[in-house]
């Protein structure tokens, strides 16, 4: 199985296109670029009461980046409500690479000390394009993708690209948009490190209150309270 060459892998999301395998057995992948495309606007989560009734009381205890392979994993396992899977080998191989090299990231929801729900996706410029996520209890994804979300606004990105819209996405705050219309909130995302604006910053939520703390002070592995994330997304752009 001929692997996926990641430097590769990186322009094609830069250009809008994403790979997919017909299956987890299949020994090669296919290129996808939408007509329609989802995203969901970072300043457009619907943080519904329950869901905020949820985050506050840290049921869940949120990390980020400290199980990234056991949350692909999870995301390519087979279940009743999702019968095959579109990450196969290579899929897997090629994310787990651009993880080591900083541009792939995990947010892994935990209930009494067992993974229970989560997301991955790949980080280019101000862009983070959600790959997969997985629930094995209830809320579980949502927890993970609202943790995200205040994650990405904190940290200074500009545009969350789901891929698809499902139901599941949809009732959280993502839309439909033509192609012609994602090209240009990607370009203005990859074209935003030419500005006077700090770079983005993934661990942003994570780092002590005073902004001139260095960087090694960071621990991408402390969960973040629930009601820190309510007061992000509830924080107006």
């Amino acid at each position: 199985m001929q692997p996926l060459d990641t430097t590769m892998l990186l322009r094609a999301y830069g250009c809008g296109v994403f790979p997919m395998a017909d299956d987890r057995a299949a020994d090669r992948v296919f290129w996808v670029e939408p007509k329609k495309r989802g995203v969901l606007p970072l300043d457009g989560f619907h943080l519904s009461r329950s869901l905020a009734k949820t985050l506050k009381s840290d049921r869940f205890q949120v990390t980020v980046n400290t199980a990234f392979d056991q949350v692909i994993a999870a995301c390519a396992e087979e279940t009743a409500d999702r019968p095959g899977t579109w990450i196969n080998a290579q899929i897997e191989r090629a994310c787990h690479e651009l993880h080591m090299r900083g541009h792939a990231h995990s947010v892994e929801t935990w209930h009494d000390g067992v993974l229970v729900g989560g997301l991955y996706g790949i980080t280019l410029g101000r862009a983070f394009f959600g790959e997969s996520m997985f629930s094995r209890m209830r809320d579980a994804s949502k927890v993970a993708l609202a943790h995200l979300v205040a994650r990405l606004r904190v940290g200074g990105y500009t545009l969350l690209d789901c891929q698809f819209i499902t139901d599941h996405l949809a009732s959280l705050g993502a839309i439909e948009i033509p192609r012609e219309d994602y090209v240009a909130l990607l370009d203005g995302a990859l074209s935003a490190g030419s500005s006077a604006a700090p770079p983005p910053d993934f661990r942003a939520l994570d780092r002590p209150a005073a902004p001139d703390s260095p960087a090694e002070t960071v621990s991408v592995s402390v969960p973040i309270s629930g009601k820190r994330i309510v007061q992000a997304l509830a924080q107006t752009s």
